[in-house]
This record gives structure tokens, sequence and C-alpha cells, in this order.
């Protein structure tokens, strides 16, 4: 059993995060000691690093709390997880393509500046009109 300080260790999640995380319901079966203080098992612990994961992948709290809904009901709404996690890749998968075009942008101004600066390329502006 770990306590809410080496849960957070195990896990790298904050404190704070854990136990609000917690009285949100969100981690479920938490045993408490003689002192009413929280108490994790493996499979505490591997769900937090689980919910961990499902935030990054950018889950709201609703959406986590759906998930889990579905997830303690068993092995039969594995499909019903499958979608969830499905749209959550596409959406994922969006946001890369974004990100790698801005990289592709910025990129583009970087050789452009150098250009500019080394006389290489002559300097234009879609701000300013050139005489």
């Amino acid at each position: 059993m770990y306590t809410m300080k080496q849960a957070c260790e195990l896990t790298g999640m904050t404190y704070e995060t854990l136990k609000y995380y917690c009285n949100e319901g969100l981690v479920p079966n938490i045993k408490r000691s003689e002192a009413n203080y929280r108490l994790f098992d493996e499979h505490n612990i591997n769900w937090i690093k689980d919910l961990v994961c499902l935030k990054k992948c950018g889950m709201n709290i609703q959406e986590i709390k759906e998930y889990l809904d579905l997830c303690l009901q068993g092995e039969r709404t594995i499909p019903q997880r499958q979608i969830m996690l499905a749209e959550k890749k596409a959406q994922l998968k969006k946001s890369i393509e974004e990100l790698s075009a801005s990289i592709d942008y910025i990129e583009w101004k970087e050789t452009f500046y150098n250009g500019v600066l080394d006389g290489s390329i002559k300097y234009q502006s879609n701000l300013i009109k050139a005489d």
C-alpha cells in the first residue's frame, strides 16, 4: 500500500491534482488507513498512470468520468471505449498535423530571415508596401 505522497511520486502527479481526482471520484476503490488517510494499491497506481495518459491525450474530466464508468462496467463496454479512444486519436493526429504545419512555417521564416541577413534574399513584407 502507498500513501498519497508515494502515489504522487510513482505516477508523476502532483499532490493537489491527485487529491482533486480522488475527490471527483476518478480513482475508485481507494482504501483508507485507521487515521482515514488514503491508501493506494498497485491497481490504483496503474489506473492513476492511465489517468495521466488520458489527460495528456486531451481528455477533459467529464470524458475521463465517462471512460471510467465504461471501464467499471467491465469487458462488455470495450467497443464503446474503443470508439472513445479512436476519436481522441483522430483529434491528436489532427493536432500533430497542425503543429507540423506551424513548424514548417517557422522553418520557412527562419530560412527567409537568414537569407535576408546574409544578402541572398531580397527583403519583402506583406505588411509594408515597397516603393
